[in-house]
């Protein structure tokens, strides 16, 4: 085997445990995201969303009774 095809293999193998290092890297940090974690995520946000409308028409109604 020559010097340069050496010299390339080499270079390969380097750039491929650097994609894998910046792969495991990567998903470390950020983590798979599933879909039943975002649909939690939408759900709760959703809740919140509609605790908030409550409240609001609550308000109105005490508003309102003090009106009267």
């Amino acid at each position: 085997m020559s010097a340069t095809a050496r010299q390339v293999l080499a270079a390969l193998a380097f750039a491929a445990v650097i994609v894998a290092v910046t792969v495991v890297v990567v998903t470390a940090q950020f983590g798979p995201t599933s879909a039943a974690e975002l649909e939690s995520l939408e759900e709760r946000e959703k809740e919140r969303t509609e605790q908030a409308e409550e409240a609001r028409e609550a308000a109105e109604e005490r508003a309102k009774r003090r009106g009267r």
